[in-house]
């Protein structure tokens, strides 16, 4: 649907697409083709941020993809920091009333945008996520998963989610006017979800299936638990003294 100058979309969908190159013309395509289907105006805005050593088609693949279409923007800027720096940028491109965060590699069905869209518009949630209830990763991955939501729990019990680091996540424009999110890391998804249960703000989660990535290797590091527990240690004293 034509967005009309003076309009706002009714949902954004920020895909983060570091590293896909050609891929992610596949996912782009999918999510296209569901969000074509629903009778409202929506954007994508595909985040494309690249570092400046290193060799990266895909802000030239996102380009390409957006040529021609008012719906699609292209975030392409030199990085600054990790997939948490990527999502702010993507995030603040946005204008729909609601943003969809999301990983541009194919893990998580393009189906599932629509899930978690319809879960916050028909039941008036604030945010709402997913945790993985399948998961077709390794099983560095899901050790590292398991171990961060386990601690995760510990740290933060009133922060009532099973999966903290799982996507799409979907919240309302509202919401995130209230969220100061700073993260320049993985940490960024456990950031939103701490900060929406520090303003009470109501989270739903739904199920998810997660597939196996065929078309590269992961770009979670083996020392990223360690990552994530200083992260938690920091955020957690920041909650102490905020209370």
């Amino acid at each position: 649907m034509k967005k009309p100058a003076d309009e706002n979309p009714e949902i954004s969908v920020v895909i983060l697409c570091y590293q896909e190159g050609q891929r992610i013309n596949s996912f782009v395509r999918q999510t296209i083709f569901l969000l074509e289907k629903l009778p409202f105006i929506w954007e994508l805005v595909l985040v494309a941020n690249y570092w400046n050593d290193q060799k990266d088609d895909t802000p030239t693949e996102a380009r390409k993809i957006a040529a021609g279409r008012e719906n699609i923007k292209v975030v392409s800027l030199p990085k600054q920091g990790g997939m948490g720096w990527d999502a702010r940028q993507g995030i603040k491109a946005a204008s729909g009333n609601y943003i969809c965060l999301i990983d541009g590699d194919g893990q998580m069905p393009a189906e599932n945008i629509v899930r978690v869209y319809e879960k916050i518009k028909n039941e008036g949630w604030d945010l709402v996520t997913t945790y993985r209830t399948e998961r077709g990763d390794s099983a560095l991955r899901k050790i590292n998963s398991y171990t961060y939501n386990f601690v995760f729990r510990l740290f933060f019990p009133h922060v009532r989610v099973k999966d903290a680091n799982s996507k799409p996540k979907i919240f309302t424009k509202e919401a995130y006017s209230k969220m100061q999110l700073t993260s320049d890391d993985w940490f960024l998804d456990a950031e939103m979800l701490i900060q929406c249960a520090r303003m009470k703000l109501r989270i739903e989660e739904i199920p998810v299936t997660f597939d196996k990535c065929i078309s590269r290797k992961s770009f979670v590091r083996i020392d990223a638990i360690f990552e994530f527990a200083r992260n938690l240690i920091r955020a957690r004293i920041k909650e102490f003294f905020i209370k």
